[in-house]
């Protein structure tokens, strides 16, 4: 009889410059991030084939992320023989736009995309030209209309919380558009770049490009700063909202619980949300 293949699943932490990928997902035919890292792992691992990986969050063709996160469960024994230098190896294999910042076996009950509490993006908007970096290009947004960062923080106010993001969001069929916002602000870094910072327990397809479009509307003075709220009230999508260019988006950390709360949090995430029914006489 043979022996019973064993498995460990491994959590890997990854950086890369969106700007030469067709985003995460594996295509026919395109450079994604998927196929080129589980094409590593796979060579690294001495595996038969590329290994499946399961993603925090699938970005977006020229999106970058800085700490995604991700799980693949593979051989163990293949693993084993090359534990203590699995990091070194894929920075050997890899292609100088993707990076492995570590690697090794997940805790107990661990899903990269469905044990996650957030994921937190920046989108950077260089308002500015004096001060435009051509060397930070590939990841900032040239937008030179003056924004006014005050207007476009009271319109995100609106944001944070449990609602339906129909209006921000592309539709998928049979996935939900409600989703907990955490955090939207903007602030200015040290060179001026306009940088806004926004999380949620997850992202549905063209959200954060989305909200940043309708404040940025807000910010240059085309809409008042409620506008966003009724946008969001009224769960369609407006043709005034502008889904904003992907360079300037980026995945910079994925937030888990405590390895004891992993499985149970995944199967929470599982669970198809609605929102609960506005109470009798609520208008």
């Amino acid at each position: 009889m043979e022996e019973e293949l064993r498995t460990v699943r491994l959590r890997v932490d990854l950086s890369y410059d969106g700007s030469g990928f067709s985003g995460w997902a594996a295509q026919p035919g395109r450079r994604t991030v998927e196929e080129t890292l589980a094409g590593a792992l796979g060579r690294v691992l001495r595996l038969p084939g590329p290994p499946k990986l399961t993603v925090a969050g699938r970005t977006d063709a020229g999106v970058h992320a800085r700490g995604q996160v991700l799980h693949a469960d593979v051989d163990s024994a293949a693993w084993a023989a090359v534990a203590d230098r699995a990091v070194a190896r894929l920075a050997g294999v890899l292609p100088p736009d993707v990076r492995v910042r570590a690697a090794g076996p997940a805790p107990e009950g661990f899903d990269a995309r469905f044990s996650a509490l957030w994921r937190r993006y920046s989108y950077r908007v260089c308002d500015d030209p004096a001060v435009a970096d051509p060397l930070r290009r590939h990841e900032t947004l040239w937008y030179f209309r003056r924004l006014d960062i005050d207007a476009m923080n009271e319109a995100a106010l609106a944001f944070p919380g449990e609602h339906d993001f129909a209006a921000f969001c592309r539709r998928r069929e049979g996935a939900t558009t409600i989703r907990s916002l955490r955090t939207l602000a903007w602030r200015r870094d040290q060179d001026g770049t306009a940088v806004a910072t926004v999380a949620a327990d997850a992202f549905c397809h063209n959200m954060v490009r989305a909200l940043v479009g309708a404040l940025i509307a807000v910010g240059e003075g085309r809409k008042p700063p409620g506008w966003p709220a009724q946008v969001l009230a009224a769960a369609v999508r407006d043709p005034a909202v502008r889904v904003m260019a992907p360079h300037a988006l980026c995945l910079e950390q994925v937030g888990y619980p405590e390895a004891a709360a992993l499985a149970e949090r995944a199967a929470e995430a599982r669970q198809l949300r609605t929102l609960p029914p506005l109470a009798s006489g609520t208008p």
